[in-house]
C-alpha cells in the first residue's frame, strides 16, 4: 500500500502509515489508521479517485 501522512489530533503530531483502511461515510472517502501514540483512530479525507486507486 502507498504510504500516507496522517495528523493525530490528540497528540498534535503528524505521522506516516502504510497500514490503513479505506472507508466511505456519507458519500465521502477516508483513510483510517490507528494512532501510534494511543488506541484511537486517525482519519484522513481522500478523494473518490484516490480511494479507488488505494483499494486495489
Amino acid at each position: 500500500m502507498q504510504e500516507l501522512s496522517f495528523y493525530d489530533v490528540k497528540s498534535k503530531s503528524k505521522f506516516n502509515s502504510s497500514q490503513y483502511d479505506i472507508r466511505e461515510k456519507n458519500g465521502r472517502f477516508f483513510a483510517v489508521t490507528k494512532s501510534p501514540t494511543g488506541t484511537h483512530e486517525c482519519w484522513r479525507v481522500i478523494s473518490k479517485n484516490q480511494a479507488e486507486e488505494l483499494k486495489q
